[in-house]
């Protein structure tokens, strides 16, 4: 009959003395007491991993860090994964590049990863309120914990104080932005499913509604308005700006010097600035010119037209010509994208081509093959109907 090894107790073990050579004292089924020549006491598993067979140990920790009761079921979970082949030392260094790898992907870190590649896809603009939305809304108190622990339960609670100020529109937008960034980790092996996928189902749908802005009879109140309201003057231009040449606001407040070809008279927005990815062409008038002129002294010697009070050196906010709008009155009556659906109505009431209009305004044309065949920017055209609402609104003024 085999040898039965003497199993040992805490007795034996507070008593193993430190001795001129390492030595060992065995519990059986390959769990050793290796007691060091410093006095340290090494829990060791001897055992001959699958398919090898050769002779090698895995480390359990320390007595009295690991008890005899610890480390006797370590044993049994070792000897547990090497009756299914799995070697334990293999398993154990797994287990541990998962937990570093769970540690490192945190949902601040995996949102950086996916914003990386997001904001190729979307204008300068919208990248930075996407941002800031993930700053403000989520990471306080999302952002450190590993990605793997988010749950739905979890991610609603913290919208909940959005809801109950009522910002339906913000939040949908926020479980929009969290979900693409969970389906990237799931695309990238990060996690094997998205739990927030239905979270929107949680809050209220946002009411649907359309830009505000003034009928065309109310131009003439908005300009005298604008002339004599209380505003810093970048933001009077800002405005002028907008309306002048029909832009967005983004596209307004992130405005540069370079894109600026004042030979040719002529405003390049690129396309990486743009809602539709393609390149815009604004004619600037005498008036837009006008505009650039008055901004000189201030902005000409940095990149943007239109520079933020705190840090010239980046642009104005784009949410800064609402807030101005606001001030003179038009709260919940006009907002700054609103200036262009003004634009086109009145440009459109005066006979002007629609392709023209739309054209100006940077629209794509939902027909994808006129989309695919009509591609010109009518320039020439285009120019003198942008002369023609530049006179409007100084007549109006």
């Amino acid at each position: 009959m085999p040898k039965v090894a003497t199993r040992l107790n805490d007795t034996q073990i507070k008593r193993a003395k430190a001795s001129d050579k390492n030595y060992e004292l065995s519990d059986g089924e390959g769990l050793i007491l290796r007691v060091l020549t410093s006095g340290t006491k090494s829990w060791i598993f001897r055992y001959s991993p699958p398919y090898t067979k050769k002779r090698t140990n895995i480390s359990f920790g320390t007595y009295p860090l690991i008890t005899l009761k610890e480390a006797r079921q370590l044993r049994e979970e070792a000897r547990t994964l090497l009756a299914k082949n799995i070697d334990p030392k293999e398993h154990k260094k797994q287990a541990e590049a998962f937990e570093i790898s769970e540690a490192q992907n945190t949902f601040r870190l995996v949102a950086q990863k996916w914003f990386e590649i997001k904001k190729t896809t979307v204008t300068e603009g919208y990248a930075e309120d996407l941002w800031s939305s993930l700053e403000n809304h989520l990471f306080p108190r999302l952002g450190d914990r590993a990605i793997r622990d988010l749950t739905a339960p979890l991610v609603i609670e913290v919208m909940q104080p959005l809801a109950a100020r009522g910002v339906y529109e913000q939040i949908r937008r926020l479980c929009q932005r969290v979900n693409e960034i969970m389906t990237y980790a799931v695309n990238t092996g990060i996690i094997h499913a998205n739990p927030l996928a239905g979270i929107k189902s949680a809050f209220q749908s946002p009411k649907r509604n359309h830009m505000n802005t003034i009928e065309p009879e109310r131009l003439p109140e908005l300009l005298e308005r604008l002339n004599r309201a209380s505003i810093k003057y970048t933001t009077r231009c800002l405005i002028e700006w907008q309306l002048h040449t029909l832009c967005r606001p983004s596209e307004a407040a992130c405005a540069k010097w370079s894109e600026i070809d004042f030979e040719n008279e002529i405003w390049t927005i690129p396309a990486e600035r743009m809602k539709a990815r393609k390149e815009h062409k604004i004619p600037l008038t005498k008036q837009s010119l006008h505009l650039l002129e008055l901004m000189k002294p201030i902005s000409a010697h940095l990149e943007y037209v239109f520079p933020a009070d705190r840090n010239p050196r980046t642009h104005t906010n784009p949410q800064t010509a609402n807030a101005a709008l606001k001030r003179m009155g038009f709260q919940n009556i006009l907002v700054a994208h609103g200036l262009r659906a003004l634009g086109s109505t009145i440009l459109n009431e005066k006979g002007f081509d629609p392709d023209l209009i739309e054209s100006a305004l940077a629209h794509t044309d939902k027909n994808e093959v006129r989309r695919a065949y009509n591609r010109a920017q009518y320039l020439a055209r285009r120019r003198e109907m942008m002369e023609w609402w530049s006179e409007h609104l100084v007549q109006n003024f």
